[in-house]
């Protein structure tokens, strides 16, 4: 009894204490048997493989998508617009799967498009015929759109765990998640008025939606300011700030989980009304 009161008034404490930030961290939650097994023994998911991303089986019911391009900072090359489309249909398909945890390998979540990569077909569209550009263009950002689209319509609940930076791309991504966690050295950063583009991916719709402030999110696309942790908690985008990326990774996998515990009918039905 002693020690169950300690450990309860410890985990009080914890919450209650402010930050230097100037907000409350969440404590670190008792890691769920799912993320313990992922941490053991990480073992590919089946009829899943990429080169853009990694998926794993992070315990019952639960997939763990990674943006695995670290040494690119998970910089959104031309194979990542086809695999999240192909990897979140299977996801769809898949009866096993039950929630679903996004997170990014390496020391960010996302630098954001890679514009190395995307420059020929994005920046420099060939022809000289301004209308086919143009339509070629129109054509390529709707397809680029489904990348993200298939998150917000797939059935199963999908967490964003995010830490370090999320630039540009991977806010139209996180913003398509169900729940948003982040770690305290997370920034978020509408960069597209940076490099010349058009915020055209989705960020422009589902922000507001998320934060339901028309005034921060034109605040944040025309000057492409980072917005920091405490902001983004304030603000409604993400709904619990942890200490580190491992801390936020355990709550990720708890709360995915605990909600994969549940009817999966009653969950994807929830999720299906709410849209």
């Amino acid at each position: 009894m002693a020690v169950s009161r300690a450990v309860r008034d410890l985990w009080l404490r914890r919450l209650a204490a402010p930050t230097q930030r100037g907000f409350h961290l969440s404590p670190r939650p008792l890691s769920s048997s799912a993320h313990q097994a992922s941490k053991a023994a990480p073992s590919e998911a089946s009829d899943h493989s990429y080169e853009s991303l990694q998926v794993t089986s992070a315990g019952t019911h639960v997939l763990h998508v990674q943006l695995n391009r670290p040494d690119k900072r998970n910089a959104m090359n031309k194979a990542f617009w086809r695999e999240m489309v192909e990897c979140f249909n299977k996801i769809a398909r898949d009866s096993n799967c039950r929630a679903v945890v996004v997170s990014g390998a390496g020391k960010m979540f996302t630098s954001g498009i890679d514009l190395m990569d995307m420059a020929s077909e994005l920046l420099q569209p060939e022809g000289d015929d301004v209308a086919r550009i143009s339509w070629y263009l129109r054509d390529l950002i709707t397809q680029y759109q489904k990348t993200f689209t298939v998150i917000e319509k797939c059935p199963k609940p999908v967490i964003a765990a995010i830490h370090g930076g999320c630039i540009g791309g991977g806010v139209d991504l996180i913003t398509a998640c169900d729940i948003r966690y982040c770690a305290q050295d997370a920034f978020f950063q509408v960069k597209e008025v940076d490099i010349g583009l058009t915020p055209d991916l989705g960020t422009l719709q589902r922000l507001p939606k998320v934060i339901e402030n028309q005034s921060l999110v034109n605040e944040l696309a025309f000057t492409a300011r980072k917005m920091m942790a405490g902001e983004a908690l304030s603000s409604g985008l993400v709904s619990r700030v942890f200490v580190d990326k491992e801390a936020m990774l355990d709550a990720a996998f708890t709360l995915a989980a605990e909600v994969s515990s549940k009817s999966p009918v009653a969950v994807q039905s929830t999720k299906a009304s709410g849209k």
